[in-house]
């Protein structure tokens, strides 16, 4: 039994970054030693995309189907599995494109993402902790990722029931909201009990900035 929590990106001050927030380097630490702090209290928090999946080339097909399906040309994009394919790349890749040509390539690359779902690798590092914890602790998945597309993922791999809480994302207005520090105040649980498994640096920030001890955030 799980619940899933769509967060909504608002405007609030008290979440748009200053220059105060605390920026820290996070210890290489490996999942074996991040494990032995696991307690029957922890709380565990799993980001997605670059966590427990590999997305990039799945969105980079996706994106190349969309583009290709609407200017009816074949451009050639290099795929660089290191660097994930987005929306500030579409416009560098495919020059003088016409906005609402930009739109129906983003909507297009939505409806076409099922047809790679194959292609995402799921890692099985992160994976084997939450099969392994899933039954013992609170599990919770952090995500920026859309909801449709989010549990289309997790469907495939059969992990919604891994999970707890699902928190997703929408979008309603341009100001960014701490993903981590929202789930936190959402479930009202202590940001001592938390640890994080997450790739991304400013996602990493957040959570510091959500009181979440460096020490407890796995950066794969």
């Amino acid at each position: 039994m799980w619940l899933y929590v769509c967060w909504v990106q608002v405007y609030e001050p008290t979440n748009i970054k200053t220059r105060t927030e605390r920026k820290v380097e996070i210890p290489d630490r490996k999942i074996s030693e991040i494990e032995l702090e696991i307690t029957s209290e922890t709380v565990l928090f799993f980001d997605m995309d670059g966590t427990i999946v590999d997305t990039n080339l799945a969105n980079y097909l996706s994106y190349k189907k969309a583009i290709q399906s609407i200017t009816n040309s074949d451009y050639h994009i290099t795929y660089n599995p290191d660097k994930r394919f987005n929306r500030s790349n579409l416009k560098k890749e495919v020059l003088n494109l016409s906005e609402v040509d930009y739109k129906r390539i983003i909507q297009k690359k939505e409806e076409y993402y099922v047809d790679f779902l194959n292609e995402i690798k799921l890692n099985n590092e992160v994976s084997n902790i939450l099969f392994k914890y899933s039954t013992t602790n609170k599990t919770v998945l952090v995500t920026n990722c859309r909801k449709d597309r989010a549990l289309q993922i997790l469907n495939y791999f059969q992990l919604s029931d891994k999970f707890d809480y699902i928190f997703f994302r929408e979008f309603d207005g341009n100001e960014k909201i701490n993903k981590y520090k929202n789930a936190i105040n959402k479930l009202n649980i202590s940001p001592n009990k938390v640890i994080v498994f997450e790739n991304e640096r400013t996602e990493i920030n957040d959570a510091i900035n959500a009181g979440i001890d460096e020490n407890k955030i796995l950066s794969l």
